[in-house]
């Protein structure tokens, strides 16, 4: 196997662990927009929901990158669950604050995994790929944003 198989191949992975955090965190998001209660609840559950959306579409994009690259995506919920790094969050009890402080880490995260998988592409010479996790990350930053301004 040579460096360039070896490259796309981290290249690969890496992708497939930004595609399983971005279910995890659509998965989550929409559960918070589902739950939310309290003084903020309209503005809450309406930002919640874009958010999901914005995330949601991401999932096929980053598919499409893994299987132009010669590789295969995520085939169940066990296998994204085996490889996200974002936690589950089953309480629907939480205050809305809460939500917004786990949300914020949890965007922080993906802007950090959206690192990797950009340093991935480089070393694999993806400048495709490299393009789009520029738009990711702008998109998630603006997530982060949107929640540490709330949470402030």
């Amino acid at each position: 196997m040579t460096s360039k198989d070896n490259s796309t191949g981290a290249l690969i992975d890496s992708l497939n662990g930004l595609l399983a955090d971005t279910f995890a965190l659509y998965v989550k998001t929409k559960n918070f927009h589902w739950h939310v209660r309290g003084p903020q609840f309209h503005d809450l559950h309406l930002l919640f929901d874009t958010q999901a959306t914005e995330i949601f579409a991401l999932t096929d994009l980053l598919a499409e990158r893994v299987r132009k690259l010669g590789g295969t995506t995520m085939t169940s919920i066990g296998a994204i669950a085996a490889k996200t790094q974002i936690a589950d969050e089953d309480d629907t009890s939480l205050d809305a604050m809460a939500m917004v402080k786990q949300l914020l880490a949890d965007n922080l995260s993906y802007v950090a995994k959206l690192r990797e998988v950009k340093a991935a592409a480089g070393e694999a010479g993806d400048n495709a790929t490299e393009g789009a996790v520029d738009d990711w990350t702008d998109q998630a930053e603006q997530r982060a944003w949107f929640l540490r301004e709330i949470a402030a």
